[in-house]
Protein backbone atom coordinates (compact mmCIF):
# COMPACT_ATOMS: atom_id res chain seq x y z
CA UNK A 1 0.00 0.00 0.00
CA UNK A 2 1.31 3.39 -0.61
CA UNK A 3 0.12 6.51 0.94
CA UNK A 4 1.28 9.43 -0.73
CA UNK A 5 1.13 13.20 0.86
CA UNK A 6 -1.47 15.25 0.45
CA UNK A 7 -0.73 17.67 -2.33
CA UNK A 8 -2.43 18.50 -5.57
CA UNK A 9 -1.79 16.82 -8.76
CA UNK A 10 -1.31 17.90 -12.72
CA UNK A 11 0.46 15.80 -14.98
CA UNK A 12 0.34 11.85 -14.29
CA UNK A 13 -2.95 11.94 -12.26
CA UNK A 14 -4.56 14.50 -14.89
CA UNK A 15 -3.84 11.85 -17.72
CA UNK A 16 -5.82 9.07 -15.38
CA UNK A 17 -8.03 10.98 -14.75
CA UNK A 18 -8.69 11.32 -18.23
CA UNK A 19 -8.66 7.76 -18.60
CA UNK A 20 -10.09 6.59 -15.75
CA UNK A 21 -13.01 4.90 -16.61
CA UNK A 22 -12.25 3.61 -20.24
CA UNK A 23 -9.00 1.88 -18.74
CA UNK A 24 -11.22 0.17 -15.75
CA UNK A 25 -13.13 -1.24 -18.40
CA UNK A 26 -10.18 -3.10 -20.27
CA UNK A 27 -8.69 -4.18 -16.62
CA UNK A 28 -10.80 -3.89 -13.38
CA UNK A 29 -7.84 -5.35 -11.74
CA UNK A 30 -5.48 -2.12 -12.78
CA UNK A 31 -4.37 -0.73 -9.10
CA UNK A 32 -2.47 2.12 -10.76
CA UNK A 33 -6.09 4.32 -11.21
CA UNK A 34 -8.28 5.45 -8.95
CA UNK A 35 -11.63 3.91 -8.38
CA UNK A 36 -13.52 6.37 -5.83
CA UNK A 37 -13.28 9.62 -4.65
CA UNK A 38 -13.67 9.21 -0.29
CA UNK A 39 -14.23 10.97 2.84
CA UNK A 40 -12.29 10.06 4.98
CA UNK A 41 -13.84 9.87 8.15
CA UNK A 42 -11.80 9.35 11.75
CA UNK A 43 -13.27 6.68 14.31
CA UNK A 44 -12.73 7.17 18.23
CA UNK A 45 -9.34 4.69 18.18
CA UNK A 46 -7.59 6.61 15.40
CA UNK A 47 -8.58 4.43 12.61
CA UNK A 48 -10.75 5.63 10.33
CA UNK A 49 -13.86 4.44 7.93
CA UNK A 50 -14.48 5.62 4.17
CA UNK A 51 -17.63 7.46 2.75
CA UNK A 52 -18.10 6.26 -0.48
CA UNK A 53 -21.13 8.19 -1.26
CA UNK A 54 -24.33 9.24 0.42
CA UNK A 55 -25.55 5.88 1.30
CA UNK A 56 -22.25 3.89 1.46
CA UNK A 57 -19.52 3.36 3.95
CA UNK A 58 -15.87 1.11 3.53
CA UNK A 59 -14.16 -0.03 6.24
CA UNK A 60 -10.35 -0.83 4.99
CA UNK A 61 -9.03 -3.48 6.78
CA UNK A 62 -5.13 -2.87 6.34
CA UNK A 63 -5.62 0.96 7.50
CA UNK A 64 -4.78 0.48 11.59
CA UNK A 65 -4.33 3.87 11.87
CA UNK A 66 -5.77 7.29 10.19
CA UNK A 67 -3.36 8.05 7.12
CA UNK A 68 -3.98 12.04 7.36
CA UNK A 69 -3.19 12.69 10.82
CA UNK A 70 -6.32 12.92 12.17
CA UNK A 71 -8.11 15.13 9.66
CA UNK A 72 -11.29 14.42 7.79
CA UNK A 73 -10.33 14.96 4.15
CA UNK A 74 -11.35 14.25 0.66
CA UNK A 75 -9.59 11.79 -0.97
CA UNK A 76 -8.88 9.66 -4.34
CA UNK A 77 -8.22 5.85 -3.99
CA UNK A 78 -7.95 2.38 -5.53
CA UNK A 79 -9.17 -0.35 -3.01
CA UNK A 80 -10.21 -3.73 -3.70
CA UNK A 81 -13.47 -5.94 -1.98
CA UNK A 82 -12.92 -8.25 0.24
CA UNK A 83 -14.09 -10.79 2.27
CA UNK A 84 -13.72 -9.95 5.89
CA UNK A 85 -16.50 -8.48 8.02
CA UNK A 86 -17.80 -5.53 8.38
CA UNK A 87 -19.50 -5.01 10.72
CA UNK A 88 -21.49 -1.56 10.75
CA UNK A 89 -20.45 -0.42 7.48
CA UNK A 90 -21.58 -1.75 4.08
CA UNK A 91 -18.37 -3.31 2.95
CA UNK A 92 -14.50 -4.09 3.80
CA UNK A 93 -12.25 -3.45 1.66
CA UNK A 94 -8.15 -3.44 0.82
CA UNK A 95 -6.94 0.27 -0.07
CA UNK A 96 -4.07 -0.42 -2.38
CA UNK A 97 -3.39 3.24 -2.17
CA UNK A 98 -5.15 6.69 -1.54
CA UNK A 99 -4.45 10.19 -1.57
CA UNK A 100 -6.05 12.90 0.23
CA UNK A 101 -7.45 16.23 -1.74
CA UNK A 102 -6.34 19.46 -0.43
CA UNK A 103 -9.41 20.29 1.99
CA UNK A 104 -10.81 23.47 3.04
CA UNK A 105 -13.30 25.29 5.08
CA UNK A 106 -15.61 28.28 3.00
CA UNK A 107 -14.82 31.59 3.57
CA UNK A 108 -16.97 34.62 4.57
CA UNK A 109 -17.31 37.18 1.62
CA UNK A 110 -15.37 40.50 2.31
CA UNK A 111 -17.52 42.46 -0.40
CA UNK A 112 -15.26 44.83 -1.97
CA UNK A 113 -12.22 43.15 -0.27
CA UNK A 114 -12.71 39.68 -1.87
CA UNK A 115 -10.36 40.89 -5.14
CA UNK A 116 -7.23 41.87 -2.79
CA UNK A 117 -7.66 39.12 -0.39
CA UNK A 118 -9.47 36.09 -2.15
CA UNK A 119 -7.55 36.97 -5.65
CA UNK A 120 -10.01 37.00 -8.94
CA UNK A 121 -7.54 34.99 -11.28
CA UNK A 122 -9.80 33.08 -13.94
CA UNK A 123 -9.78 29.30 -14.06
CA UNK A 124 -12.11 26.84 -15.76
CA UNK A 125 -13.97 24.45 -13.74
CA UNK A 126 -13.69 20.71 -15.32
CA UNK A 127 -17.22 18.62 -15.62
CA UNK A 128 -15.55 15.41 -14.37
CA UNK A 129 -16.72 12.67 -12.16
CA UNK A 130 -14.74 14.23 -9.19
CA UNK A 131 -16.65 17.49 -9.95
CA UNK A 132 -19.43 16.53 -7.49
CA UNK A 133 -20.88 17.35 -4.50
CA UNK A 134 -21.81 14.73 -2.05
CA UNK A 135 -21.15 13.92 1.59
CA UNK A 136 -21.64 17.35 2.59
CA UNK A 137 -18.56 18.54 0.48
CA UNK A 138 -18.26 20.36 -3.32
CA UNK A 139 -14.77 18.63 -4.69
CA UNK A 140 -13.64 20.51 -7.84
CA UNK A 141 -11.56 19.69 -10.80
CA UNK A 142 -10.06 23.12 -12.10
CA UNK A 143 -7.63 24.26 -14.61
CA UNK A 144 -5.81 27.39 -14.90
CA UNK A 145 -2.11 28.74 -16.14
CA UNK A 146 1.17 27.46 -13.58
CA UNK A 147 4.22 28.60 -14.08
CA UNK A 148 6.28 25.90 -12.40
CA UNK A 149 7.86 28.59 -10.40
CA UNK A 150 8.07 26.54 -6.72
CA UNK A 151 8.35 29.65 -4.94
CA UNK A 152 4.87 30.29 -6.46
CA UNK A 153 1.96 29.55 -4.11
CA UNK A 154 -1.66 29.73 -6.04
CA UNK A 155 -4.67 30.71 -3.01
CA UNK A 156 -8.07 28.84 -3.42
CA UNK A 157 -11.15 29.76 -1.40
CA UNK A 158 -14.77 29.34 -1.90
CA UNK A 159 -16.43 32.26 -0.82
CA UNK A 160 -20.03 32.35 0.60
CA UNK A 161 -23.16 34.73 -0.94
CA UNK A 162 -22.79 38.15 0.02
CA UNK A 163 -26.69 37.81 -0.15
CA UNK A 164 -28.80 35.97 2.73
CA UNK A 165 -31.65 35.65 0.19
CA UNK A 166 -29.48 33.57 -1.88
CA UNK A 167 -27.31 31.45 0.53
CA UNK A 168 -26.33 29.03 -1.80
CA UNK A 169 -24.92 30.95 -4.30
CA UNK A 170 -21.02 30.51 -3.34
CA UNK A 171 -17.88 31.39 -5.29
CA UNK A 172 -14.84 29.93 -6.54
CA UNK A 173 -11.52 32.52 -6.01
CA UNK A 174 -8.26 31.93 -7.13
CA UNK A 175 -5.12 34.06 -6.82
CA UNK A 176 -2.21 33.13 -8.64
CA UNK A 177 -0.03 35.15 -6.67
CA UNK A 178 0.94 37.03 -10.02
CA UNK A 179 1.91 33.47 -11.59
CA UNK A 180 -0.45 34.39 -14.56
CA UNK A 181 1.67 32.28 -17.59
CA UNK A 182 3.13 29.39 -18.29
CA UNK A 183 0.71 25.99 -19.45
CA UNK A 184 -2.54 24.74 -18.60
CA UNK A 185 -2.57 22.70 -15.70
CA UNK A 186 -5.14 20.95 -13.38
CA UNK A 187 -5.73 20.39 -9.84
CA UNK A 188 -8.32 19.21 -7.09
CA UNK A 189 -9.58 20.59 -4.32
CA UNK A 190 -12.49 20.09 -2.08
CA UNK A 191 -14.82 22.73 0.15
CA UNK A 192 -16.39 21.71 3.57
CA UNK A 193 -19.84 23.16 3.18
CA UNK A 194 -21.12 23.04 6.66
CA UNK A 195 -21.19 26.95 6.61
CA UNK A 196 -24.18 26.55 4.59
CA UNK A 197 -27.77 26.92 5.98
CA UNK A 198 -29.27 23.36 6.77
CA UNK A 199 -31.80 22.22 3.80
CA UNK A 200 -33.89 20.74 6.66
CA UNK A 201 -34.39 17.25 4.30
CA UNK A 202 -34.71 19.06 1.04
CA UNK A 203 -32.59 19.24 -2.05
CA UNK A 204 -32.05 22.91 -3.57
CA UNK A 205 -29.73 24.13 -6.01
CA UNK A 206 -26.74 25.29 -4.91
CA UNK A 207 -24.99 27.56 -7.18
CA UNK A 208 -21.28 28.07 -8.29
CA UNK A 209 -19.93 30.77 -10.17
CA UNK A 210 -16.16 31.62 -11.01
CA UNK A 211 -14.70 33.89 -13.10
CA UNK A 212 -13.00 31.65 -16.40
CA UNK A 213 -10.96 32.61 -19.03
CA UNK A 214 -13.75 33.53 -21.17
CA UNK A 215 -15.55 35.57 -18.82
CA UNK A 216 -18.06 35.13 -15.60
CA UNK A 217 -19.67 31.25 -15.74
CA UNK A 218 -21.67 29.54 -13.17
CA UNK A 219 -23.19 26.30 -12.98
CA UNK A 220 -25.93 24.66 -10.15
CA UNK A 221 -25.36 21.22 -8.11
CA UNK A 222 -28.30 19.49 -6.23
CA UNK A 223 -27.31 20.10 -2.14
CA UNK A 224 -29.08 18.09 0.23
CA UNK A 225 -27.73 19.31 3.61
CA UNK A 226 -28.53 15.70 5.50
CA UNK A 227 -28.01 13.27 2.37
CA UNK A 228 -24.83 11.75 3.89
CA UNK A 229 -25.39 8.63 6.37
CA UNK A 230 -22.38 8.98 8.28
CA UNK A 231 -21.66 5.90 10.49
CA UNK A 232 -21.89 6.49 14.20
CA UNK A 233 -19.57 4.65 16.67
CA UNK A 234 -18.22 4.17 19.76
CA UNK A 235 0.45 3.61 -5.31
CA UNK A 236 2.56 3.88 -7.91
CA UNK A 237 1.67 6.78 -10.16
CA UNK A 238 3.58 9.75 -11.85
CA UNK A 239 2.34 13.69 -11.04
CA UNK A 240 3.43 17.06 -10.80
CA UNK A 241 3.10 18.74 -7.89
CA UNK A 242 1.92 22.56 -7.76
CA UNK A 243 1.72 24.54 -4.93
CA UNK A 244 -1.52 25.41 -3.54
CA UNK A 245 -3.37 26.15 -0.77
Amino acid sequence: MKITKPLLLTGGLLCFLLLFQSCLKDDSENTYWPNALVTVKLIDDNSVYLQLDDNTTLLPVNLTKHPFDSKEVRALVNYKEVDEPSGIYSKAVHVNWIDSIRTKPMVPDLGDENNSVYGNDPVEIINDWVTIVEDGYLTLRFRTLWGGDPTKIHYVNLVESPDPEKPYEVEFRHNASGDVHGTMGDALVAFKLDRLPDTEGETVKLKLKWNSFSGEKSVEFDYNSQASSPVQSATTYNRSEINIK
